[in-house]
């Protein structure tokens, strides 16, 4: 049963219809006092409350109604209704441990799928999980793909991705450049009932303020100088399935308000066109930046940060779960059998142990490509600790591991040169097979043999 508490009938009658045609039951109530006395005779699933009350308009008997409530029912799910000028005190709210706002006026679609959301998130949290808690059970539960590692901490991210994505609550993944914020933001899509729609990416950090519109909503020919054609937006592409949103923290404050709106309202105008189109979409946002501070500093909307805040996933670094990089280095190698065509490759248990104390700024993306430059250029199909030394940045992060001095990086010119080298020797110099596997035009592979005096005696 949901409660709907607000002073104007119209409002109530309005939201409890829209509820019963939807399948929930309703009551409600026309003021605070009424409002409690409801919430300790009824167990209701649910409550949407108005911020202000005839009362008083400044907000504050609403925000005094919602502490209330936490403190009467902690784990009951609340939904605040504000004006679009009032935003603010929904902020508020959210600190108070509502579940979610709307802004008036609010469309009928939004504000069910809200309530859905946080009906459906409640009963996951109420959810307990019977027996240990392992990789191979949650595999059996979830679609978790290329997500490699059995560390508890990514056990217990893996169990929460796997209950809040049937839900269509926005998710803010957090963590260090290189910890997979991708591979998670795919895997809520993978695991959610829009999984066969698109999953499309943006990187916020790579559109400029300028193009921020026409990127994410599209533009019509003629709307501005250089628009010779009609663009798609990102959120067109996305609707009915999964946006993500990756170094949200890099977005200025002006496209920030733009993209609240759009989360808000669920509705957008493509430049050039003043008809507003609906949105059916899902949000997921990835930053390696402190949100929480920036809202201090006054650099990211507060308001934003808990529109896209309604469930957080903070990845741990690779330092910290290092008992799962000989799985991540195991998985790259075999992934690296079949693109560079060396079954025999293997790594050694010393290399392993090593790898396990190298410090990696760049995390999982770091160690991958640390993988692949020693797989380039190592001689031999085992790989033994000083090959990956070779190529690595940094020095063992543990004292006392008696390893061989590390000598640099290669640069890009002598990886190339040494890939195709490897291939050469593979393929018994047949300069087709070597310039299909490389991805390369047969004049491509020539000038590069030439450029680093690779000698050749072609067999076709």
């Amino acid at each position: 049963m949901i409660l709907i508490i607000d002073d104007d009938m119209a409002v109530r009658a309005s939201i409890s219809l829209m509820l019963k045609q939807a399948g929930y039951k309703t009551r409600e109530a026309a003021n605070p006092q009424e409002a409690l006395q409801l919430a300790g005779l009824h167990a209701f699933q649910l409550a949407i409350m108005d911020m202000n009350f005839s009362i008083d308009t400044t907000g504050n008997d609403g925000l005094d109604l919602l502490a209330k409530f936490k403190k009467l029912l902690p784990d009951l799910p609340v939904i605040l209704i504000t004006g679009w000028g009032s935003i603010s005190l929904a902020v508020e709210g959210m600190r108070l441990g509502a579940a979610d706002f709307v802004t008036k006026p609010w469309s009928n679609e939004y504000l069910l799928q809200a309530v859905r959301t946080a009906l459906s998130l409640s009963e996951q949290t109420a959810e307990t999980s019977g027996g240990a808690l392992t990789r191979k059970k949650l595999d059996q539960q979830y679609d978790l793909g290329n997500i490699v590692g059995q560390d508890p901490q990514l056990l217990q991210i893996l169990k929460k991705i796997g209950q809040i994505a049937p839900t269509d609550a926005s998710v803010l993944i957090e963590g260090e450049s290189g910890t997979g914020k991708e591979l998670i933001a795919e895997a809520v899509h993978r695991n959610s009932g829009r999984k066969a729609q698109p999953f499309v990416k943006v990187n916020l950090g790579g559109i400029s303020a300028s193009l921020f519109e026409s990127e994410m909503f599209g533009h019509k020919r003629g709307a501005f100088t250089d628009a010779k054609a009609d663009r798609v937006g990102r959120f067109e592409m996305a609707n009915k399935g999964t946006i993500f949103l990756d170094e949200i923290g890099e977005l200025d404050l002006n496209s920030q308000v733009k993209l609240l709106r759009v989360l808000q309202d669920r509705t957008y105008e493509v430049l050039g066109d003043s008809r507003s189109r609906k949105l059916d979409i899902r949000v997921v946002c990835a930053t390696n930046k402190d949100l929480a501070k920036l809202v201090e500093e006054g650099r990211f909307r507060e308001d934003l940060y808990y529109r896209i805040n309604l469930i957080k996933v903070k990845l741990p670094a690779l330092r910290e779960r290092e008992d799962d990089i000989p799985l991540l280095v195991q998985y790259f190698v075999n992934n690296l059998k079949k693109t560079y065509h060396r079954p025999d490759l293997q790594v050694s248990p010393r290399a392993l142990q090593w790898l396990k104390g190298l410090q990696l700024p760049g995390n999982i993306r770091e160690l991958k490509n640390l993988v692949e430059r020693t797989v380039l250029v190592a001689e031999n199909e085992m790989l033994e600790a000083d090959d990956f030394q070779a190529q690595a940045q940094q020095s063992p992060a543990k004292p006392g591991d008696k390893a061989l001095p590390a000598v640099g990086t290669m640069t890009l010119d002598e990886l190339e040169a040494s890939m195709i080298k490897k291939s050469m020797s593979y393929y018994q110099n047949n300069i087709s097979k070597v310039a299909r596997a490389l991805g390369l035009s047969r004049a491509a592979l020539y000038r590069r043999l030439d450029k680093f005096n690779i000698p050749y005696e072609p067999a076709d």
